[in-house]
């Protein structure tokens, strides 16, 4: 055997391990072309094409309007209610696709992973990521709507980056949580079109969280996209509901989960190419 030859002995992990974000990044350029593959795979074979990104919010928005701002005259913090609601529903949309697309990703990769190594993590950020072209189609109608309602942004809109990354990290944080479980209980995959819808309702969506008082209204931002939600009609639109108390909570939580379900991954990772 050569003297500069190198052996590697792969071992099978025990309890919590690391995360091992640098070999994550080594493999950054797998995890692009994986992105750009969910995103060819989505629109394959569909006559309307990446349309589909703008017709599911903009859709929801028009029922949303019908039901809830013209019958139900639900509250809108003084905005026009279409807007008032596509808003949220372009953040939303993109956290439930990226969050169906991840919790079943290692499922829909099992020849992938039973055949080579690399970083099983790579899978449900590339679910995720995907998503954020369609994001961009769908932000773009929303500037549209701004411009019709004569609505100019203000200042708070440096602050969409942060919101759009508070956004991934709670799609990716459940995420990796219901993609592990889902290699092991098939039925998980059951359950998470009724976690989304649940989600939907609790989330102020279709009604602003100024309706509740504090400290209920902090408390409320336990569900990380209420201050997802609540920021976004802030940085965009001006709201006079300031959601910081909301979005710091909403943003330890998102931590929580994003933290806690790479490390249950991880902890599991070495069983997946076994059971999948």
């Amino acid at each position: 055997m050569p003297s500069d030859s190198h052996i590697i002995v792969v071992k099978p992990s025990k309890g919590w391990i690391s995360l091992k974000l640098k070999e994550l990044w080594e493999y950054r350029e797998l995890l692009y072309f994986m992105a750009w593959r969910d995103i060819k795979v989505r629109y394959k074979q569909t006559v309307l094409g990446a349309a589909w990104a703008i017709i599911q919010p903009f859709f929801t928005m028009v029922v949303f309007s019908i039901f809830f701002g013209k019958l139900a005259r639900v509250p809108s913090d003084g905005l026009p209610y279409p807007i008032f609601a596509y808003a949220a529903l372009v953040p939303w949309t993109f956290f439930a696709n990226g969050l169906n697309q991840a919790s079943n990703s290692l499922v829909g990769s099992a020849n992938l992973i039973k055949k080579v190594y690399f970083p099983r993590l790579v899978v449900p950020i590339s679910g995720v990521i995907s998503g954020v072209f369609d994001f961009i189609l769908a932000f773009l109608v929303l500037l549209g709507l701004m411009l019709y309602y004569g609505i100019i942004p203000t200042l708070n809109i440096v602050w969409l980056p942060f919101l759009l990354l508070l956004t991934i990290t709670t799609s990716l944080g459940v995420g990796l949580w219901l993609s592990a479980l889902n290699v092991q209980f098939r039925d998980v995959r059951y359950t998470v079109p009724f976690l989304t819808q649940f989600w939907l309702f609790a989330t102020p969506i279709a009604y602003p969280s100024s309706l509740l008082s504090e400290p209920w209204r902090t408390l409320y931002g336990i569900n990380p996209m209420v201050g997802v939600v609540e920021g976004f009609r802030w940085a965009l639109l001006g709201t006079d509901t300031a959601p910081g108390p909301i979005i710091i909570v909403s943003s330890m939580v998102a931590l929580a989960l994003l933290v806690g379900g790479a490390f249950y991954f991880k902890r599991l990772e070495k069983t997946f190419a076994d059971v999948i």
